[in-house]
């Protein structure tokens, strides 16, 4: 029963809308998340707060990193591994070339 009236406080006709109440329902999307949209009885679009938005979009993209590193797994082979003594060596790069070069700092 919880969930239905979950749904049902989660869905805003589209003629509210219409009837000058939009700032009423921005104020509740901040205050409560998400609202449903509808219009002629169906889902039209969601309406979702621009921290909210952002943090789906931050989990949309770590799920796809997620993905990619799994993938890469997949495919490690040690024994493909190139020491960074040989990447020095084969490029013709000398500790002091890299002296001139700021810190990378990874997440």
């Amino acid at each position: 029963m919880n969930m239905i009236r979950t749904i049902l406080e989660s869905t805003v006709p589209i003629s509210q809308f219409n009837r000058g109440m939009a700032g009423k329902i921005f104020d509740e999307v901040k205050k409560h998340g998400a609202k449903i949209v509808m219009k002629n009885n169906e889902p039209e679009c969601v309406l979702l707060s621009p921290e909210d938005y952002i943090a789906l979009i931050d989990q949309v993209n770590d799920a796809k990193l997620l993905l990619l590193a799994n993938e890469r797994m997949e495919k490690y082979d040690a024994n493909k591994l190139v020491s960074h003594e040989d990447v020095m060596k084969r490029y013709g790069i000398t500790a002091s070339d890299l002296e001139d070069c700021d810190d990378i700092e990874f997440e």
